[in-house]
């Protein structure tokens, strides 16, 4: 049996990140309505948080996606009837999203589908370590931006 390399921190930290994000994605994916994708998921989820009238440029940028990804999911969410993309009426060149009705249910049949997997995650652990994970959390996302 090979000797056993111990790894430093801060790559153990992004494996476990790397791991919770899968775990993540793998879990809202399996409780999804049928035909939603992940990233159509992620879209709705910004809309129905933030608020309509997004431009396509800002949910690119929240949701760290490239702009093509972004105009080819929104397409996806046009056509199926879950979002409205429609030219701003204060600057005609830009564009802004809007969750339909369609769109509004079908988010909040996805939240549904996953409350059961959040409810477990709040068992499992208590407000206060959440809240004592986050400054770490933020002040490295925040040196990961500035970094580049």
């Amino acid at each position: 049996m090979g000797a056993v390399i111990e790894e430093h921190p801060e790559v153990q930290v992004f494996d476990e990140i790397s791991m919770i994000e899968h775990g993540v994605r793998t879990a809202i994916t399996r409780a999804l309505p049928v035909g939603l994708t992940y990233p159509q998921y992620e879209v709705l989820n910004l809309i129905a948080r933030r608020g309509d009238d997004l431009t396509p440029a800002q949910i690119s940028d929240a949701l760290k996606m490239t702009p093509g990804a972004i105009t080819n999911t929104l397409q996806r969410l046009e056509c199926t009837g879950l979002v409205s993309v429609e030219p701003c009426t204060k600057d005609r060149r830009r564009k802004r999203v809007r969750l339909t009705p369609q769109g509004r249910e079908a988010y909040n049949r996805s939240m549904a589908a996953i409350r059961p997997k959040v409810e477990k995650l709040r068992d499992g652990f208590t407000q206060k370590e959440f809240r004592e994970a986050l400054p770490f959390l933020r002040a490295l996302r925040i040196w990961m931006s500035e970094v580049g």
